[in-house]
């Protein structure tokens, strides 16, 4: 064993339905083996939006395995970084045992509304993915292009 292990990055929004789950295929497609890679929401609908499907099937990500799960699900103990894609703060909502680092980057929340709204909030996590994260936090992620 050469001591390497991927980072562990989860992103956080409120159902876990559109941004967070976004976030999850394009981070997965993007950074591939460089990182693993889950999402939560503070408040789980339980069910993926099928806007979050389309948008991400348009750009060929795969969404097999996706579905909608709460903090409580993924152990958040075992995530390097937490990106908490809501407008808020975190302090008082994640668990003691959280030692990583947290990451705001809030994003527009598409739920409820068209089609066109959910492919603008894909660019903007596309974006996020490939430009902002990997140089905050400060470790090459493989990704393609």
């Amino acid at each position: 064993m050469n001591g390497y292990r991927p980072i562990k990055v989860l992103f956080l929004c409120y159902g876990n339905s559109c941004r967070s789950i976004l976030a999850e295929a394009l981070a997965r497609y993007y950074w591939g083996a460089g990182a693993e890679v889950a999402s939560a929401g503070l408040f789980p609908l339980g069910h993926i939006t099928p806007h979050t499907l389309a948008a991400l099937r348009e750009e060929g990500v795969p969404t097999d395995g996706l579905y909608s799960k709460g903090l409580a699900d993924v152990g958040l103990e075992d995530f390097d970084f937490l990106v908490n894609l809501t407008e808020l703060k975190l302090d008082d909502l994640i668990y003691l045992s959280f030692r990583g680092k947290t990451l705001s980057c809030a994003v527009r929340d598409p739920f409820g509304e068209d089609l066109d709204s959910f492919r603008s909030t894909r660019n903007t996590l596309k974006k996020l993915i490939m430009e902002k994260l990997p140089g905050m936090i400060g470790k090459a992620i493989a990704s393609k292009k």
